[in-house]
């Protein structure tokens, strides 16, 4: 993994230059966010409002039983802030659009569509990698700002389904516990997060040799090698900003 991890910053280097260098076309990368992100909306909302949904039958009458109903929405808001929205938004674009992208690299690896493009003078890694991860980074952002706005609506209603809480009651929890700042960390773990998979599941693919049974398996590492790094950076993250402030 820690071999893995060289390759993976040796090619976001070589996106950085592809950026810098102006060699990166606007057209592609909202390409590829249509590809990866706004394609993966309707899957990332559907996990995101039931994972709030359960979280808050779980809470819910454990609170009531205690008299801090007041303080369900405070605590759906933070979690679905904080860790919720951006760790599932992530998994699910990794899921989807994560193993596509490995896939559809290692397949140009196995057919020799990478050597053909060498042969052009063309830097594969700056050409195939450099608009999937910065649509990646800059799109997930986007959709777990709406992701967090369902997980909350989503404990509202569940919250008022199951316990009849009022929804004044909740609203006002939300707004007393949400801090901007857990926005603004949440908005950086889901562009990390979002750069983290394509790196990934680009290098993984890249570094496919074979054929079709190799492919296969290369995109299984991918959506492994993903999620453990998501993570990883996810308790670094953490760390920084909740630990060690």
């Amino acid at each position: 993994m820690i071999t893995f991890l060289g390759k993976c910053t040796q090619n976001l280097i070589k996106c950085f230059k592809y950026i810098f260098t102006g060699q990166l076309k606007p057209a592609s990368v909202i390409e590829q966010a249509v590809s990866l992100s706004y394609d993966s909306l309707p899957i990332s909302l559907i996990i995101v409002f039931i994972a709030a949904s359960v979280i808050t039958i779980q809470v819910a009458k454990q609170f009531l039983m205690s008299g801090g109903e007041v303080y369900i929405g405070g605590t759906i808001a933070v979690v679905m802030i904080r860790e919720i929205a951006p760790g599932f938004v992530a998994l699910a674009v990794g899921a989807r659009a994560g193993t596509a992208i490995s896939a559809e690299i290692a397949n140009m690896q196995v057919t020799e569509q990478v050597d053909a493009i060498k042969t052009l003078k063309v830097d594969p890694v700056g050409y195939y990698f450099t608009p999937r991860v910065a649509a990646c980074a800059l799109t997930i952002p986007m959709l777990v700002l709406i992701a967090e706005f369902i997980g909350i609506v989503g404990g509202l209603l569940v919250s008022h389904l199951t316990i009849d809480l009022h929804p004044q009651r909740y609203l006002y929890s939300v707004w007393a516990w949400m801090k901007t700042r857990d926005i603004y960390i949440s908005l950086l773990k889901a562009s990390v997060f979002g750069a983290l998979v394509a790196l990934v599941c680009a290098t993984q693919g890249y570094e496919t040799r074979g054929g079709a049974k190799e492919v296969g398996i290369s995109t299984t590492q991918a959506a492994i090698l993903s999620t453990v790094y998501m993570l990883v950076a996810d308790f670094l993250i953490n760390l920084v900003f909740y630990i060690a402030k």
